[in-house]
């Protein structure tokens, strides 16, 4: 066999066993054959390699080509007038032939030939005509992943560069990723929150009159976002609590179980509804309900709430309206909860919240990044469950308008839909499983960002059209996603524990072929403050440590106000 410069060329019809499986990578009718398929099955098959291709490959300057062969590489087949193109999943030595080495391969898809050559364009998912045994196996080019990646007529976000090449675009497509979900997979310090922040500049940067609302459970994305978005906490965000649905507040006035629950929904629900009535606004709605965003005061709440205790007859079943006054007072007066419990939110306000936080309109600032880590852990699911709801109920009522689709992005989102969640569970949980399920009909696109997949419940991450999985080091978290993934990324998933930081395999919708993609570095100003401390830096520094100690608890006392 020549050097690999002056291979000797082969026809694309030549058996590979009689052209010895050498071919020219210099002439562009030709192709560098490096084995065979020996076994077809429907979503992959088993190929021979010729060892000592793999070895001259290595020496090309084409870093596609040098990868030829490589577990995650990708090979191609020729098909009548088609290329297949498959990813290399596994490598195993054959002890009866030692110059073979046997592969097995996912079809990933199948794209046009280019006449006069061995480029492939116009590629798409899914394959139509398989390979029968014998058929030559060739490696990719840096040209066909050129061809393979090249972004079509499609409105689409460039994120990073397509493993192992450092020029070739790994690109999203906006539409499919977001029009059915997606999911941001990763353990903690892979990089995940910069990346989605990555995701987010890209996506405002297509579309300035965009319409996002990202919760924020750890305040790490106010840093990121402060050009491109409007920043809301529990100092700003002015969220009514009379925006509540029964079952929120249901979640935050009762805290029964059994018998005792149901009565207290049941005392809530008639003081509830009274107190709505009492707004000159429930006039105009023919049939009020508890559900209805009617504001009311919540002195009329206690107040109703007093009334019907009055009309008791033994003082032993008072216990229940006890329980709900109690509740409500203890709100009313402790400033942790005044951004939702405050006596000034009664007025309405709800075209004002609406407008502010789904960005309607939003003048070049499409997102809004609400900081819920200074709310109270008791009622953080609960504003979680109202911003969730809000934006699909304001949906579903908008839909005879001119649409206006809202994505949102929901951090840590295991922590509300946990593993074994059935809905009922919570409010939250049961929004945005519904939102999973449903939300693509209404124009509500779901994002979900977790470093815990096996403990986010399994049949909202299957909704989810897009994935992006950055590196797991559990193994029930990788058991997880490739349950959820499609069965032609099976062998991307096994590299997931190996990906380096800022690393991603992508599949679904959101790209035309599974793909693993480095990405791009991200400007410090657009970062989020989720950086990890450098302890050999910091434990050498000293000084002001009583002042350090004195602002913390002033801050602590007050609750950051």
């Amino acid at each position: 066999m020549d050097d690999l410069g002056t291979f000797r060329p082969v026809a694309e019809d030549e058996n590979a066993e009689g052209s010895s499986l050498s071919a020219v990578q210099d002439s562009p009718e030709k192709g560098v054959i490096i084995g065979k398929v020996i076994e077809i099955a429907g979503s992959g098959s088993r190929i021979a390699v010729d060892a000592e291709m793999l070895k001259k490959v290595r020496t090309v300057e084409d870093p596609t080509l040098a990868m030829a062969g490589q577990v995650g590489s990708q090979v191609k087949m020729k098909v009548g007038d088609s290329w297949l193109v498959a990813n290399v999943r596994t490598l195993s030595a054959n002890p009866d032939d030692p110059s073979h080495v046997t592969a097995y391969i996912d079809f990933l898809g199948e794209g046009v030939a280019i006449p006069g050559s061995t480029g492939v364009s116009g590629f798409r998912r899914g394959v139509t005509r398989f390979p029968i045994p014998g058929t030559p196996v060739l490696a990719v080019s840096d040209m066909d992943m050129r061809q393979m990646f090249a972004a079509e007529n499609r409105a689409h976000i460039e994120i990073g560069n397509v493993y192992p090449t450092k020029d070739i675009r790994g690109a999203l497509y906006v539409d499919a990723m977001l029009g059915k979900h997606f999911a941001v997979l990763g353990s903690t310090g892979t990089g995940k929150s910069t990346s989605v922040a990555l995701i987010l500049h890209r996506i405002c940067e297509l579309a300035p009159e965009g319409h996002i609302v990202m919760v924020d459970p750890h305040g790490e994305y106010s840093a990121a976002f402060k050009g491109a978005g409007e920043i809301f906490d529990v100092n700003n965000i002015q969220l009514p609590y009379w925006l509540m649905n029964f079952e929120e507040h249901c979640e935050v006035l009762i805290t029964t179980t059994g018998a005792d629950k149901q009565r207290d929904r049941d005392i809530l629900a008639k003081c509830l509804l009274a107190a709505r009535n009492k707004n000159r606004l429930a006039e105009e709605i023919p049939q009020l309900t508890v559900d209805s965003p009617i504001p009311y005061m919540l002195s009329d709440l206690i107040s109703n709430i007093t009334t019907e205790m009055g009309h008791l007859d033994s003082a032993k079943d008072t216990a229940p309206y006890m329980r709900l006054k109690s509740k409500l007072e203890e709100l009313k007066a402790d400033p942790r909860y005044s951004f939702m419990f405050s006596g000034m939110l009664v007025g309405d306000t709800m075209a004002e919240f609406i407008a502010k936080v789904f960005r309607l309109p939003g003048n070049g600032k499409p997102i809004s990044i609400v900081d819920v880590s200074g709310v109270p852990s008791d009622i953080t699911s609960v504003v979680v469950a109202v911003l969730s709801r809000m934006v699909f109920d304001y949906a579903i009522w908008s839909r005879n308008e001119a649409k206006r689709p809202i994505l949102l992005v929901c951090e840590e989102a295991h922590r509300y839909i946990p593993a074994g969640h059935i809905d009922g569970d919570s409010a939250v949980g049961k929004i945005l499983a519904r939102i999973a399920k449903e939300g693509r009909k209404y124009g509500v696109s779901l994002g979900l960002v977790t470093q815990r997949p096996s403990d986010l419940a399994e049949g909202v991450l299957s909704q989810c059209g897009t994935i992006l999985a950055m590196r797991l080091n559990n193994d029930r978290d990788q058991a997880h996603v490739r349950s959820a993934m499609p069965e032609g990324a099976r062998g991307f998933l096994d590299v997931i524990p190996a990906l380096r930081n800022r690393e991603v395999i992508v599949c679904g919708e959101g790209v035309s072929v599974p793909v693993r993609i480095a990405f791009d570095n991200l400007e410090e100003e657009k970062r989020p403050a989720s950086g990890d401390p450098l302890f050999s830096e910091l434990w050498t520094q000293t000084g002001d440590e009583a002042g350090i100690v004195e602002r913390t608890i002033k801050r602590w006392r007050s609750q950051g106000r």
